[in-house]
């Protein structure tokens, strides 16, 4: 394919990824009360424990489009995501050959529950992250939160929980483009550990360990399933490619 016939491609697939998230937007936009519903009935949880007022403020007069605008977005990216998963993979996909194709198609199946299983993880997180952090509050005082502050706080850690369990999928797609070995990715696991866990203390602002490992671990073993799965794709590469077209890594360094 020529570089128009790509970008052409790609506009038809960003179009059908969006018209998707739109028609999930709109069931998102007349669901709104009860979405809302869910993700702030930590505080009003919060509110029943400690006696005291708890909630969101609406403080401009936009704010309140403008939060079930932006929540109603939040509804068609989750909604749409096995299309526009699709899509990512179906643009990758034609530049595979036959074998890896079958593979891929495994991933896009697989990437759909790790996606969903990532941001019903932070759900279930957040109403440990809610208690912890407004558990400074003084007794007595009241705690209004400002419902835009609040909401972008909750839809941020729900969307990062789940594109942090799509971390195999991606390697698995550099390794079928023969960007990334599985030998080069178990090469480098401790400075991926370390870059996983210091994304997950920064994406559970939350002052104990726990929060953090509670995102940190699955990351870590989804990471190391991932390389286990490259490493049965290379060892099938090296079988049905001509020996002369597979360079060892050290001399692969060099050039």
């Amino acid at each position: 394919m020529s570089l128009g016939d790509h970008l052409r491609e790609l506009r038809k697939r960003i179009v059908i990824a969006g018209v998707a998230i739109i028609v999930g937007a709109v069931v998102g936009w007349i669901n709104y009360e009860r979405v809302l519903a869910k993700l702030t009935e930590p505080l009003y949880e919060l509110a029943k424990r400690r006696q005291g007022v708890v909630n969101i403020n609406f403080t401009t007069m936009t704010d309140a489009f403008s939060i079930q605008l932006n929540v109603s977005i939040f509804v068609g990216l989750i909604l749409a995501s096995p299309v526009w998963l699709f899509q990512i993979w179906g643009f990758v996909v034609p530049g595979l050959t036959k074998k890896e194709k079958r593979v891929a198609r495994l991933f896009i199946v697989a990437s759909v529950p790790l996606f969903l299983a990532g941001c019903a993880l932070a759900y279930l997180f957040l109403p440990h992250a809610v208690d912890v952090l407004l558990g400074f509050t003084p007794p007595g005082a009241y705690n209004l939160q400002q419902a835009t502050d609040y909401l972008n706080f909750v839809l941020k850690l729900v969307l990062a929980f789940g594109l942090a369990f799509l971390l195999p999928v991606f390697m698995v797609a550099l390794n079928l483009a023969h960007v990334l070995s599985a030998a080069a990715m178990l090469r480098g696991w401790r400075p991926m550990v370390m870059v996983i866990f210091v994304f997950a203390a920064v994406m559970t602002p939350t002052p104990d360990p726990w929060s953090m490992l509670f995102l940190a671990l699955p990351i870590v073993a989804l990471y190391f399933a991932a390389i286990g799965v490259c490493a049965v794709l290379d060892r099938r590469r090296v079988q049905t490619e001509p020996s002369w077209m597979s360079v060892p890594d050290d001399e692969a360094s060099q050039l």
